[in-house]
């Protein structure tokens, strides 16, 4: 069986397939196809393929008809939907009904492991994760750099320098790793969630939760966040005025499964902020959870910059094609029987049947 991958549309730096997991892969028995010059943006040549037995193919076009899967970070091209073999398996990094229902056929098994149940068993295969880390810790350095001064606490002669203080808006992976490179530098961090679930988590990371009066659980039985009543929004507003008036840099990490980005971050927040002060906005892409955030724009209001990325993976693209080319390789390892040297689809296995697009998903 063929596995194979081609370079993905700009603006995406991201790669599926890595010198490493193409060695992987050839050790389960599979062979791998890429197009010429397939990872040289990243510093990969194509000796670095070869040497473990990658076949070089001259076009993109070659590698997709040749495949019996295939391995991409964004969805397919139409013109790349036509070249992919019927009964072959594709797998990407998200699925976005909106853009990309029409692509769902029979013909061809499409798999989005950004929608991987959370469960042990699919924790080395869960993109969400591992890109979420990166952003989370992307989005405290790009924050840094546009915030002008010094992070932690410095006692010189001349005087002393102040700790930046940092605000966190939602504990999930992302934030998480927010609020440790921010400790890490030397920064003052705070952070608040709808799930009072997370304040373990904050505070064995030196964080400070910031939890809403009489607040209940908002957590799924899946882990993540639901979307919270008018009462609780309201007096986490309250609580939320007061501690970005304060902070220095704030890092929105926030998101619903499924649903737009809640707006958590106000205009009169915003306004009340210290000029100088930065809002990083994770969540643009979904409709942002700060006010003024703008995809791939920076945005300044009374002196208050809101930056928004809508790749931050981009930043960091080797790190993060690193990352995912193994969430990639042990979704395939899952997927292919050794015994009968296919790939099997098992819908009684529970991250088969929750990755597999179907007709009107």
């Amino acid at each position: 069986m063929n596995v194979g991958s081609t370079k993905e549309i700009s603006p995406e730096k991201r790669i599926s397939i890595t010198p490493d997991t193409s060695k992987s892969f050839k050790n389960l028995g599979l062979n791998v196809f890429i197009e010429k010059g397939y990872g040289e943006s990243l510093g990969y040549g194509d000796k670095d393929y070869k040497d473990n037995g990658v076949e070089i193919l001259n076009s993109p076009d070659e590698v997709l008809s040749k495949s019996n899967l295939i391995c991409k970070v964004g969805f397919p091209t139409e013109k790349e939907f036509s070249l992919i073999n019927e009964n072959s398996h594709l797998i990407v990094s998200n699925y976005n009904p909106e853009k990309e229902k029409k692509f769902i056929k029979n013909k061809i098994k499409i798999f989005a492991l950004n929608l991987l149940p959370r469960i042990t068993r699919a924790q080395s295969m869960d993109v969400l994760s591992s890109q979420a880390n990166l952003a989370g810790y992307r989005a405290v350095i790009e924050s840094i750099y546009e915030y002008q001064k010094a992070v932690p606490m410095m006692m010189t002669a001349a005087g002393t320098v102040p700790a930046a203080k940092v605000l966190v808006v939602g504990a999930g992976v992302a934030g998480l790793q927010a609020i440790a490179t921010a400790k890490r530098l030397g920064a003052i961090v705070s952070a608040t969630d709808v799930r009072i679930t997370a304040k373990e988590q904050v505070e064995s990371l030196g964080g400070k939760f910031l939890v809403v009066e009489g607040s209940e659980d908002l957590e799924t039985k899946g882990g993540y966040a639901k979307e919270a009543g008018e009462d609780f929004k309201k007096k986490q507003a309250e609580m939320l005025e007061n501690a970005a008036a304060k902070s220095d840099i704030i890092i929105c990490t926030a998101l619903i499964p499924g649903r737009p980005a809640p707006r958590i971050i106000t205009e009169k927040m915003v306004d009340n902020m210290k000029s100088g002060s930065v809002i990083f906005d994770l969540a643009v892409t979904q409709g942002g959870n700060s006010a003024y955030s703008e995809i791939d724009k920076i945005v300044e209001k009374k002196g208050v910059k809101i930056i928004g990325i809508s790749n931050v993976m981009n930043k960091l693209p080797l790190t993060a094609s690193n990352l995912y080319a193994k969430n990639i390789f042990s979704f395939v390892r899952n997927l292919y029987s050794k015994d009968t040297k296919k790939f099997v689809i098992k819908l009684e296995d529970e991250i088969i049947k929750s990755t597999l697009l179907k007709e009107g998903n």
